[in-house]
């Protein structure tokens, strides 16, 4: 028999060895594993016989056995608590197991990891005024088990910001909430895959982790590349796919924005092939030099699944996502939704509902864009510095620049070495479908990091890069192999 009573699991079997010792041996053990640890109380002895189905006698008997053996202690009128003899042991026992652990590798000095944002900037205070309204304006009704799709007014409240920011045509009942990007693209090709689609096209270079969600759903993908406008149409126009995923706003790791020509045939492609884009509207918030383009979903909501989050917004941990789906789409997506968590919390909808009404969010962006337009300027001015021969593509916009860097530069080796060194970057080539045939380049991210750290850090990675290139000068047939994503 197996109960469980206070923070543990305590089984005992009927018919074999007596109950009292084993009651003995799990509270000893429990003691010894750290699981009780110094000064918890014990239940009353009445309660815990009755949980576990014994008699009090039996759970008397143990209690006194565990006090005369130093585990346990025991005062008038008190609960009986563990001992701190035996936690003090415990614990130096772990201590001398931690001092031989290996230790953790320390946190980068200059920290270029791109597509993060600066989460010190999260506005706490309005979020928290957020969550007291929503908790305040709640009911029990609200705890049970939500609707798959989101919560009503967090569906509306999106609805209307994406409409004026984004130029949508959303309402609430488009739109299923998510954990995320990642379960909405997952959710997306799911259901296109239910529904016949075998094949998607993605962007070449184009983001790992969307290709990797996509291809959990049992998709195949087909590369299409992409330039300096975008992702190349015409290439499109000669596969058979029946959906594609794009990122026009802003394309990662490249930066492009799908030039207005491109826009037009892709929506063209998708209406007379009665295909599906899904958008990934990627940090179209963050546009520096002009306003920011109005999403593919605006001019054919039938045709386009638009997925967005608030990630790199606000803060990633939040798992705020969504879909603003074709009709047609919005039930069985909300079916997939259901089997795979039954719901996102709500809560956290709810108060994310509080913080668009408000205009917390229009303010939080705001003031996000002038920081992080102030980083992209002294990065780009730093890396014109100390980087002359380095190529900065795509436009002002986002949190992250991809640098090309001269062909004798040893990526990999130039990675390894800036993390030795203790600079973090990301090889530009993980990227590609064919590392072997891109330029070296790196991904740099200005999202996260300190404003007086941009330019010591670029200038000590110019420093390896040139050292870089000068070992791949002098092995110009040397093999390269990126490194894993």
């Amino acid at each position: 028999m197996k109960r469980t009573t206070f923070e543990f699991p305590i089984q005992l079997s009927r018919g074999g060895e007596p109950l009292r010792t084993q009651l003995i041996r799990a509270l000893r053990s429990a003691v010894q594993n750290g699981r009780l640890p110094a000064g918890s109380a014990l239940p009353a002895t009445r309660v815990l016989a009755a949980d576990l189905g014994l008699s009090r006698g039996i759970v008397v008997e143990a209690y006194e056995q565990l006090i005369a053996e130093g585990y346990f202690t025991a005062r008038r009128g008190a609960a009986t608590r563990v001992a701190a003899s035996h936690a003090g042991a415990i614990n130096e026992r772990r201590s001398r197991a931690a001092a031989r652990a290996p230790l953790a590798a320390p946190p980068p000095r200059f920290d270029f990891r791109p597509g993060m944002p600066d989460v010190s900037l999260f506005p706490a205070r309005a979020w928290m005024r957020a969550l007291r309204r929503a908790w305040a304006s709640g009911s029990s009704a609200h705890l049970d088990y939500p609707d798959p799709r989101g919560v009503t007014e967090t569906r509306a409240a999106l609805a209307t910001y994406l409409n004026r920011s984004r130029a949508t045509i959303a309402d609430a009942e488009r739109i299923v909430m998510c954990t995320g990007f990642a379960q909405a693209a997952r959710l997306a090709g799911e259901v296109l895959h239910a529904r016949g689609v075998r094949r998607i096209a993605v962007e070449d270079p184009g983001h790992v982790e969307q290709c990797a969600d996509l291809a959990a759903a049992g998709i195949e993908l087909v590369r299409i590349p992409v330039d300096a406008s975008g992702l190349v149409v015409e290439r499109l126009l000669r596969t058979s796919v029946r959906a594609v995923l794009v990122a026009p706003a802003h394309q990662y790791p490249t930066g492009a924005v799908l030039a207005p020509e491109r826009r037009a045939a892709l929506l063209e492609w998708a209406v007379r092939r009665e295909a599906y884009i899904i958008e990934d509207d990627y940090d179209a918030e963050y546009r520096y030099d002009h306003e920011p383009i109005g999403a593919l979903q605006g001019l054919a909501p039938e045709h386009v699944i638009y997925a967005g989050s608030a990630s790199k917004m606000l803060a990633p941990s939040l798992r705020q996502g969504w879909l603003v789906l074709p009709r047609a789409l919005v039930s069985d997506v909300a079916i997939a939704k259901l089997g795979a968590d039954r719901g996102s919390p709500t809560l956290e909808q709810r108060a994310f509902a509080a913080f668009l009404d408000v205009g917390d969010l229009d303010r939080h962006l705001r003031r996000t864009r002038t920081v992080y337009r102030q980083r992209r300027d002294l990065m780009v001015a730093a890396l014109r510095a100390s980087l002359p021969d380095a190529e900065i593509r795509g436009v002002a916009a986002g949190t992250h620049l991809l640098v090309e860097l001269p062909r004798s530069v040893d990526e990999r080796a130039l990675v390894d070495a800036a993390a030795r060194a203790g600079i973090r970057v990301y090889a530009g080539r993980i990227y590609h479908s064919k590392p072997e045939r891109a330029r070296p380049s790196l991904l740099l991210g200005y999202g996260s990091i300190l404003d007086e750290d941009i330019p010591l850090g670029i200038r000590e990675l110019a420093a390896l890069v040139r050292a870089s290139a000068f070992r791949g000068s002098r092995h110009p047939t040397r093999g390269h192999t990126p490194p894993a994503a």
